[in-house]
């Protein structure tokens, strides 16, 4: 039962991180690539992130187009959406404008509340019963 509970909790972390199957059996060839990196232009293991899922992707697919095959093996390329990303670029691409409301006269009115007495236990059917 524990080792249920145990892999059925990996199951869900790796759920809501985005992490699927495929990317687990393609780290050998992340590994790989990034052994092959080092070899070549002498990249250590950030910089070859960086490179692949970080800030200079996009410069290292337009200068090393013979490596896209490579490239699309790796793990971790696939798209992630995010519903609240979206919906914060969709707002944000709106120009909102606020607008101002005036209040008009204000009149106090005057209001009053008569509460109607009148009590469960009055009626004889709601009455716990009695002993003769």
């Amino acid at each position: 039962m524990k080792l249920f509970s145990f892999i059925l909790s990996f199951i869900f972390l790796f759920q809501s991180t985005g992490i699927k199957a495929n990317d687990i059996i393609q780290l050998d060839e992340l590994i790989e690539h990034a052994q092959f990196h080092n070899q070549e232009y002498g990249d250590n293991f950030f910089v070859f992130i960086s490179k692949h899922y970080g800030e200079l992707k996009s410069d290292h697919n337009k200068a090393h187009q013979e490596e896209k095959k490579e490239h699309e093996q790796l793990p971790f390329q696939h798209n992630i959406y995010v519903s609240g990303i979206s919906v914060l670029s969709l707002v944000s691409s709106q120009k909102i404008e606020l607008t101002t409301f005036e209040l008009l006269d204000h009149k106090p009115h005057i209001f009053f509340y008569n509460e109607s007495f009148s009590s469960v236990y009055t009626l004889d059917i709601l009455q716990p019963p009695r002993f003769i």
